[in-house]
């Protein structure tokens, strides 16, 4: 089927380009793959090197977003020759762990706060601020986790900050909603290989356990991540609102794996 995407020509401002195996670089990738004019807001000026380079053809913004007057001059920037825009990706996230994980009733204030303020409140603020220069029909993707309900001590205390990021997907649904049809959903992906899973502490068990626990026995890729977030951000999936969409290989089903079971009790035997 011929554009079945219906992106081509429409204009999509990417967030959270860090590097070749960051998440939003891929979807970026498949969206020019689809014919999509893309605008770039990054945090870093590495970062933006990097998208100028990469991505030769498409502008570049720096912008702090955990600061008032960087998102203000971004929206300024859309508004000034870069708008309408069709869609929004916000793929930022950012927690400290220099000391590693600890328990997470020990979790200090300013590290929370931090992190909401960049991984949860950012979407707030940059949607509250680029409404005006969205189409009317448009749509919003934010990057959020497979599960927040489950205690994955290796996750820290960003799995709240992404169950609040869950929560404020709905809310700006229904706010948007009453004078557009913008639409705002996210994708829970389970784990991944990225540069940003990378700096996690303990990260590498927990994610070959998800290997192990995918049905088809085979780690989720980012480029499926990334196709799913391209169909949630174009026309096609505009029956989709306030929704979250799993994109986890059918690990969620699969805790009880009979491979996973035996090699457990198998271990507590022994031990």
């Amino acid at each position: 089927m011929k554009d079945f995407l219906g992106l081509s020509g429409k204009r999509v401002l990417v967030t959270g380009v860090s590097n070749r195996k960051s998440v939003a670089c891929h979807i970026a990738s498949v969206l020019r793959g689809a014919g999509t004019e893309l605008l770039f807001s990054v945090q870093l000026p590495e970062q933006k090197a990097f998208v100028e380079k990469t991505f030769p053809d498409s502008p570049v913004f720096l912008c702090d977003v955990s600061k008032d007057a960087d998102l203000d001059s971004l929206a300024a920037w859309v508004d000034d020759g870069h708008s309408p825009i069709y869609g929004l990706l916000h793929s930022i996230a950012f927690a400290r762990f220099a000391d590693g994980i600890q328990p997470f009733h020990g979790t200090a204030r300013s590290d929370f706060v931090e992190a909401f303020e960049i991984s949860c409140y950012s979407l707030m603020g940059l949607v509250g601020r680029l409404k005006g220069n969205m189409d009317k029909k448009g749509s919003i993707v934010a990057m959020s986790i497979s599960t927040t309900a489950m205690a994955a001590e290796s996750y820290g205390y960003m799995a709240p900050i992404k169950a609040a990021l869950d929560s404020a997907v709905c809310f700006l649904a229904k706010s948007l909603s009453e004078d557009s049809e913008i639409r705002v959903n996210c994708i829970g992906a389970s784990l991944l290989k990225t540069s940003a899973s990378a700096g996690i502490p303990g990260y590498i068990e927990p994610y070959l356990y998800a290997e192990s626990a995918t049905l088809r026995k085979r780690a989720l890729e980012t480029s499926e991540v990334a196709n799913a977030a391209a169909f949630l951000l174009s026309p096609a999936s505009s029956g989709i609102n306030a929704a979250k969409i799993v994109v986890d290989a059918g690990m969620s089903v699969n805790y009880f794996d009979k491979g996973i079971v035996s090699a457990v009790v198998d271990k507590g035997l022994k031990g």
